[in-house]
């Protein structure tokens, strides 16, 4: 099979691979309540809709918890379900089934039986969804064993996220944010898998490490465009999974610069800002210059209109601010507001 290296976005790489391990794998299908709806959550399942129908595209009422403990089942007898939610607040309907079933199952037996099956969740800022559509709450899917955690950030790590999660033998959760629905990147034709547990050195940098998940990335991305004027140079880190975590790449690097600053797309008390903090201090305490600091959502709800949303989500401006106090560097404000940097989308 042909390798060629296309630019497409977040929304056609995941396309891709549904419609790719579905073709492949008679076993996969996918269920959610919007999957056969015209707009296709996001258009990622449009194709597949019109490919295999609903035999393996199903349709479902608003019954989560249900909904997921079907799945279980299904994948204990060999199939291999793709949930979807096409907001991933969704998800808390889901936790009795999740926790206290599908993540425990291979330890109670085992090891001897499986409950493979994989998650789509959409995260994240939309278009004035508010406190109940809006969140981001992967931090509560580290928690538990059993359980791996994907938080792609770019389309070739979209695509990848969904086939190599089909390969497990546990229970995946794949958070997808909205807003990189439309983020083009470098991804390969063919069918491919990711490391697990592997993060991604998106830049190098001597100055100070950015460690960021999901949309975060592309931020850092753009503080670093604009740091670079200041003759500031960071280091981004991309984990790619939360669930295994690679310590060794963010150590490696802490140590390099040390430096932090760690940017999640949820809230930072006991969230992922808090783990990667809490891993740093164990392990490298001795080589940072300055203490950590962690870049999230303000202790409070999601608000529903543009003017409040601008000042409740973080963005790259969060991280320059920041990067210039911790360097003791004049923040100069002029440089935050270029266009070439707010419409910024890839590919990274």
């Amino acid at each position: 099979m042909s390798t060629k290296i296309r630019i497409i976005s977040y929304q056609e790489a995941i396309s891709e691979a549904l419609y790719q391990s579905m073709q492949n794998d008679k076993n996969v299908f996918v269920i959610g309540l919007g999957v056969a709806d015209y707009k296709g959550i996001f258009g990622t399942t449009t194709d597949i809709y019109k490919k295999f129908g609903d035999k393996r595209v199903i349709e479902v009422p608003a019954s989560e918890n249900a909904l997921t403990g079907i799945c279980a089942g299904a994948a204990l007898k060999g199939k291999k379900p793709i949930i979807v939610h096409a907001r991933n607040d969704f998800m808390f309907l889901t936790l009795d089934q999740m926790f206290n079933i599908a993540s425990k199952w291979k330890y109670t037996c085992a090891g001897k039986s499986k409950v493979p099956f994989v998650i789509r969740a959409v995260i994240g800022k939309g278009w004035g969804q508010g406190p109940t559509h809006s969140q981001s709450i992967q931090s509560i899917f580290m928690h538990f064993p059993g359980l791996y955690v994907f938080m792609p950030s770019n389309a070739y790590d979209a695509k990848a996220a969904i086939i190599t999660s089909l390969k497990q033998d546990c229970p995946c959760v794949i958070f997808e944010h909205r807003r990189l629905y439309d983020a083009i990147g470098d991804v390969p034709n063919n069918m491919y898998t990711m490391d697990i547990g592997k993060a991604r050195i998106v830049r190098k940098g001597k100055d100070l490490t950015v460690i960021a998940t999901s949309i975060m990335v592309k931020e850092a991305i753009k503080a670093a465009k604009c740091l670079e004027k200041k003759g500031i140079s960071i280091e981004i880190i991309d984990p790619r999974t939360l669930v295994p975590l690679d310590e060794e790449t963010i150590i490696r690097s802490v140590k390099k610069t040390g430096r932090v600053i760690i940017a999640d797309t949820g809230w930072v008390r006991c969230g992922v800002t808090a783990e990667i903090a809490a891993v740093i201090s164990e392990k490298a305490i001795g080589y940072m210059k300055a203490p950590v600091k962690r870049v999230g959502l303000p202790e409070c709800p999601a608000p529903v209109t543009s003017a409040y949303e601008d000042q409740y989500y973080p963005s790259y401006k969060d991280i320059f601010v920041q990067t210039c106090k911790m360097l003791g560097k004049k923040i100069d404000k002029d440089i935050l507001c270029t266009k070439e940097v707010d419409d910024f989308i890839g590919p990274y």
